[in-house]
């Protein structure tokens, strides 16, 4: 089982390093190849534009041929575009490495939350990602740093070489330690789980003890109203958090006047919120009941809204401002992992499919929102304002609205017992 968890952990890591580690760089990048550090910042948006283009794609794969190839291929793919982008000569050919390197990231990102839902029931799995999320959690502090102590002794180069580095790793694991999970027959116990989608004959299945996998993806549907709830409830989250990674240097720096070490304080305090709520969520699993924390996980993104608000629009002294932004860590850490696991409970042989439609929309829906915004001309502090609010509430109604008849668990309970 570490086994599993540790090179699913790797593959995830992927993903936020590629986004983070290269910033402190920028200034260096631009002017050897001779950009604005505004042209590179598109960077970031073509890293997710390779990383949603490949996700379904993706995704498809690992049901089909199982998912070491798929984590094996993103991981080949991410460690040539990285160490392409560090022999970059132009900004063109940067941009197309960074969007390579997307695909790669993208593929490895999808692949691990399948091979976790492979191998990990309900309850452990919202437990093991709670963690992952902390875990995650931690690069973006942690990456910056390690990138300026790089570039301290080497040129900027060395970011994309130590990505290199991080990728031949994973590949490594994913050729000689990662095991394959994905089995190309399902039992015929195994049937659709939520609302909508009734479990198949027994009498009928119990004349061949496994089903094909062409009936299993008949019976597991995307269409189901508890699947979508949480697609959307999983994009909303992850849209907060990053309108709040991205208008957070405008509300601190330039609306509150702290200079870059303050900045990094808060933000780096931020961080540690989030590690200590993600790798507290699996104690408070094994008390509370899954639904409670995702009801209180909302309830902390609209206080936030709150909190917030109040104290920019009236001038309050900043640790309300401070307490707000630990009140959005917080409720994404809590609540995130939780939503993600309930999401691919239901899908045994297309988990592949079901984690790449998850990504895709999260990847799709903060761009779009981001973008949105700023087109029409709203503040950074109306950006994060709105989605913190509004996805708390759709977040609480969907919770509330749209519930799964039973579990994984329930059902191969009352299974057994028949």
């Amino acid at each position: 089982m570490l086994r599993f968890l540790f090179c699913s952990f790797a593959l995830v890591l992927l993903y936020p390093t590629a986004i983070d580690l290269y910033l402190v760089g920028l200034p260096q990048i631009a002017a050897d190849l001779q950009a604005s550090e505004a042209q590179l910042h598109i960077a970031f948006s073509i890293y997710l534009t390779g990383m949603a283009a490949t996700m379904l794609f993706a995704g498809k794969l690992a049901d089909t041929i199982g998912r070491k190839p798929v984590a094996i291929a993103g991981a080949v793919i991410f460690s040539i575009a990285s160490f392409t982008g560090g022999t970059a000569e132009n900004a063109e050919f940067f941009l197309i490495a960074r969007f390579v390197q997307g695909i790669g990231a993208g593929s490895c990102y999808v692949v691990a939350f399948a091979i976790l839902r492979d191998v990990l029931d309900d309850k452990k799995r919202a437990k093991i990602l709670s963690m992952l999320n902390g875990i995650t959690c931690i690069v973006p502090v942690l990456a910056p740093v390690l990138g300026h102590l790089i570039m301290t002794q080497y040129p900027w180069q060395s970011l994309f070489v130590t990505m290199t580095g991080m990728g031949v790793a994973v590949t490594a694991l994913s050729l000689f330690v990662l095991k394959e999970t994905f089995s190309k027959r399902i039992p015929s116990t195994n049937t659709s789980l939520v609302k909508g989608m009734p479990p198949q004959n027994s009498s009928k299945d119990s004349a061949n003890d496994d089903q094909p996998v062409d009936d299993a993806w008949k019976v597991e549907s995307f269409k189901t109203s508890f699947f979508v709830s949480r697609v959307v409830m999983a994009s909303l989250a992850v849209t907060a958090i990053l309108t709040y990674v991205n208008v957070s240097p405008m509300l601190l720096m330039s609306e509150l006047g702290l200079d870059r070490a303050g900045y990094s304080a808060v933000m780096a305090g931020t961080a540690f919120v989030s590690m200590l709520v993600s790798f507290s969520a699996p104690f408070a699993l094994s008390i509370f009941k899954q639904r409670t924390l995702m009801v209180v996980a909302q309830l902390l993104l609209v206080t936030a809204a709150s909190l917030v608000s109040l104290s920019f629009s009236y001038q309050l002294d900043h640790a309300v401002t401070f307490i707000g932004f630990g009140l959005v860590s917080a409720g994404f850490s809590l609540g995130f992992g939780v939503t993600m696991s309930q999401a691919l409970s239901p899908y045994s042989k297309r988990a592949g499919v079901a984690s790449s439609i998850l990504g895709v929309a999260q990847v799709c829906t903060s761009a779009f929102y981001i973008w949105f915004m700023g087109v029409i001309g709203v503040s950074a502090l109306g950006m994060l304002a709105f989605i913190l609010a509004g996805g708390g509430v759709i977040g609480l109604a969907l919770i509330l609205w749209v519930r799964p008849s039973c579990t994984q668990n329930d059902y191969e309970e009352i299974t057994r017992a028949s």
